[in-house]
């Protein structure tokens, strides 16, 4: 009789410094590749015009959250600025990954450190972190300023920002290094489908 193969899901935590395009490339993966989801944060600030909920995030309520904290619900979360929680449903990323789904988030790099030091078996086995790197300090303004017109205090305060959030990546299992757009994101495909195949993810069933 043979044997059934199942594969636990892939968690695909992404981090790099504000016009690195890790969104980008995340919303890309869940879009165009089968079987890959973006996870949806929560967030305690209001919708922005044209914001969907439980699209572009689930919007809840300051007390809601800290009670969800209190619970034990979030995967990871921040108080941004002392202003709007931010946090990833744990519930919501297990049932993915436990249904053979993988889950790609994009991250800060304190988000990416609270995942890797979860005390969840499941967590732990199914995480890999990639970590994007612009090609240089050029190309990263370049990136920054292609977003939309900003203060230049702004634009400097991002660039600030990118040179303290690369020092962490040493921290992660890989660094993609930035460049053609198609490139990176035929490079991103391949670390998730190495990923995929790793012998550890596989559960043999009678």
């Amino acid at each position: 009789m043979c044997s059934e193969v199942r594969r636990f899901g892939v968690l695909c935590v992404v981090s790099g410094p504000s016009g690195s395009g890790k969104t980008t490339l995340c919303h890309r993966a869940a879009a165009e590749l089968p079987g890959v989801v973006y996870s949806v944060s929560c967030t305690t600030r209001p919708p922005r015009e044209g914001e969907v909920d439980h699209v572009d995030y689930h919007f809840l309520g300051r007390g809601d959250f800290e009670e969800r904290i209190g619970r034990g619900e979030f995967l990871e979360y921040a108080l941004v600025h002392q202003k709007h929680y931010y946090g990833t449903l744990k519930a919501e990323v297990l049932e993915h990954l436990r249904n053979g789904r993988d889950v790609v988030m994009d991250l800060d790099v304190q988000g990416a450190a609270q995942l890797r030091a979860s005390g969840d078996e499941e967590i732990r086995r199914s995480l890999v972190d990639v970590f994007i790197l612009p090609a240089g300090p050029r190309e990263l303004e370049a990136r920054i300023r292609g977003r939309g017109a900003m203060p230049e205090e702004e634009i400097h305060r991002r660039l600030r920002n990118a040179e303290g959030e690369m020092a962490h990546r040493g921290a992660y299992a890989y660094t993609l290094v930035t460049g053609d757009r198609e490139e990176d994101f035929a490079r991103f495909t391949a670390i998730l489908e190495a990923e995929r195949m790793r012998s550890s993810r596989l559960r043999v069933a009678p």
